[in-house]
């Protein structure tokens, strides 16, 4: 059975939600928008030592069936970033959050048929101008 384009994605978001929570990370939203921009996950990965507080993590997702059309990440455009980069400001400005170390990670996840997800985990993967 062939899946469109968007049961791809919200299965690709379940997959790396369920792989961020087992790291540690805590989901504070889902799909938040913010004009046309939308980040899929935002978490918060806390410290190693809880006194050093944490991260505030913006978390692009990008699923695949197969590499035909270049590895998932590489779908993160310039102008993708721009627009997750507006969308993050707007919702540290929304939760007032402004002073909060966050970052942008981007989860790859490849799914072939009859084998297991390949999910990479890009920490940092582009940083706010």
């Amino acid at each position: 059975m062939l899946m469109d384009t968007r049961s791809i994605g919200q299965q690709g978001e379940e997959l790396a939600a369920a792989y961020l929570e087992q790291q540690g990370y805590r989901i504070l939203a889902r799909q938040y928008r913010f004009e046309r921009a939308e980040i899929d996950l935002v978490c918060f990965e806390p410290a190693p030592r809880p006194e050093d507080g944490g991260e505030i993590v913006f978390v692009e997702v990008k699923t695949r069936r197969s590499l035909d059309f270049g590895r998932p990440e590489e779908a993160v455009t310039p102008e993708k970033r721009r627009h997750l980069i507006r969308a993050a400001r707007a919702y540290l400005y929304e939760h007032h959050l402004q002073r909060a170390r966050c970052r942008f990670d981007v989860v790859a996840i490849v799914l072939r048929n009859g084998q297991p997800p390949e999910i990479t985990h890009f920490k940092d993967a582009f940083w706010a101008e």
